[in-house]
């Protein structure tokens, strides 16, 4: 069994206020109940309320995947973090497209979204749950308030330790609000909740916000290997550092490939080891491996939700596929992917094909009123099996009804450091030119179970498919695209671009962003919509 903090949260709706609200008064204690004072004055409640920040990217609520979610506007099921975050990020791309009809995501991957679509908005309203509630607890967790509670200095810096991961955890939030929306509402533990509208940040302060937080941090986490599972060290902070330089030309327009370089060597120095089977990455079983940097954790009997990886393992399973061979009862049979991404891969031999083609047409053929769509026949489009439920040995996940599973999500994990240091020493970011070809043949010949896979020289070009076969419906497609100028535009089609098919068609470049969601655009003042929408 897995040993995690996400298994153990209290109810925390008392400081999940609205970002908009108009409260009087503010500073007034409830009356009964479970409130602010009572949950703060025990030392024992603080790594309670920290599993809630992690429990935030796990679950949808406090009862589970039915009952009391945390945000509204989104079916319940749709809005676990790491759901919505994965289909903003692949659904737009040419590594994944969906059949289904439910609200929001046919304009997903037809591009065609708008600051209504339901997964924009869930994703917004998302992050700006998580923040608050970071946001309070770093404001509860301040010294003069530990001090003023009388805490031992034990206990203080138990505390000031669950603070620092807590700051990570905003920064990660607020990296995915910069990298998603850009210009977004902005408001740390300084800001009352509720009290204000909030200002709206430049994407480039923002960027140096983030930035000056991790640079913080990272020296006050505890070493890699030294926190619990799942919890962030330093080393977390070091791998979203240099995804944050990798794109800075993007989000600021000024270039840090050096500076990528060199945090993608601190991490490539902190005892971390390639994993020695890809697939072994994505089972029930990967909390093992010790490839994996930053995991978001879940558990079929405790961290219940049809997010993280229950939806990756149930939704692209379908046609003749066997649910049983991945750990699950049935599958959902959604998800797939385009011919333009097979074509990245130039054999069957890589590890890394993990295509399932039986009975399975690679391209979509299906027509309404004479115009070839995207329809919920599974067999139009190859499946992607990837992630499954069931351990390196072959035992199904923990859940008896076969609904729920225990694959963790690897949001930062080795594999991709290696192929980032590549990138930022092509890009002109200097390192060793040696190394970065070491690091690629390394994924390649795990890939491919011999050293005949090694390449003799590497360009932008092949790091690009070579990255798209490593971190395949991984949640990083689209930003990988964008930062090598072929998601909008027409340098780089694939079917359902731009809502054409079969070829795809260019998309304009405001697309690059998504919409802040017209209700908050209406609700406060202080924002400004993104140009396009």
């Amino acid at each position: 069994m897995k040993t995690t903090i996400s298994k153990s949260f209290i109810i925390l709706s008392i400081i999940a206020l609205s970002l908009t609200s108009c409260l009087k008064d503010l500073d007034r204690t409830p009356f009964y109940g479970l409130n602010t004072e009572s949950v703060y004055a025990d030392p024992d409640n603080y790594i309670e309320v920290l599993a809630k920040l992690y429990a935030g990217f796990t679950t949808t609520g406090n009862q589970g995947p039915a009952g009391k979610p945390d945000i509204s506007g989104i079916d319940e099921g749709f809005s676990n973090y790491i759901r919505v975050f994965w289909n903003l990020q692949e659904l737009p791309t040419d590594e994944a497209v969906c059949g289904w009809n439910d609200p929001g995501i046919p304009e997903l991957h037809e591009m065609s979204w708008s600051s209504d679509n339901s997964w924009v908005k869930g994703m917004y309203y998302r992050i700006y749950f998580q923040i608050p509630l970071c946001n309070e607890f770093i404001r509860e967790t301040a010294d003069d308030k530990l001090n003023e509670r009388g805490f031992s200095a034990e206990n203080i810096d138990k505390i000031k330790n669950y603070r620092n991961e807590a700051r990570f955890l905003r920064a990660l939030t607020y990296y995915h609000a910069m990298d998603l929306f850009g210009n977004v509402p902005f408001v740390t533990e300084e800001d009352a909740s509720g009290s204000f509208f909030p200002e709206q940040i430049s994407r480039n302060d923002l960027f140096n916000y983030i930035e000056g937080e991790l640079k913080d941090v990272e020296n006050l986490l505890l070493e890699p290997g030294q926190n619990e599972y799942a919890r962030a060290n330093k080393a977390a902070a070091w791998t979203l550092l240099a995804k944050m330089y990798l794109n800075a030309e993007v989000y600021t327009g000024q270039a840090r490939y050096s500076d990528a370089v060199a945090y993608c060597d601190k991490i490539l120095g902190a005892g971390y080891t390639l994993e020695s089977k890809y697939t072994n990455l994505f089972l029930a079983d990967n909390h093992l491996s010790n490839e994996i940097i930053f995991p978001i954790t879940s558990d079929g009997k405790f961290t219940t939700s049809y997010g993280i990886t229950t939806f990756l393992v149930h939704a692209p399973v379908g046609g003749s596929m066997k649910p049983l061979e991945f750990g699950i009862s049935g599958g959902w049979g959604g998800y797939r992917t385009t011919s333009a991404f097979v074509a990245q891969f130039p054999d069957t031999l890589d590890g890394r094909y993990l295509f399932y083609t039986d009975g399975q047409n690679l391209s979509v053929n299906d027509t309404v009123n004479g115009v070839i769509k995207l329809s919920a026949n599974f067999t139009d489009g190859w499946a992607i099996a990837k992630w499954r439920n069931v351990t390196s040995a072959g035992v199904i996940g923990s859940d008896p009804t076969g609904t729920f599973v225990d694959t963790d999500y690897p949001l930062f994990r080795l594999g991709d450091v290696y192929l980032m240091y590549a990138e930022a020493v092509l890009r002109g970011g200097g390192g060793d030119q040696g190394k970065a070809l070491d690091l690629v043949n390394q994924l390649r010949e795990r890939a491919y179970g011999n050293s005949g896979s090694s390449v003799s020289s590497l360009d932008l070009d092949f790091l690009f498919a070579e990255r798209s076969r490593e971190m395949q419906w991984e949640g990083t497609r689209r930003t990988d695209l964008i930062r090598y100028g072929r998601f909008s535009g027409g340098s780089y089609l694939w079917p359902f671009k731009g809502g054409v098919q079969p070829e795809g068609a260019s998309v304009p470049e405001y697309l690059d962003l998504f919409p802040l969601p017209a209700s908050d655009i209406i609700a406060n003042p202080n924002l400004k919509q993104n140009p396009g929408y």
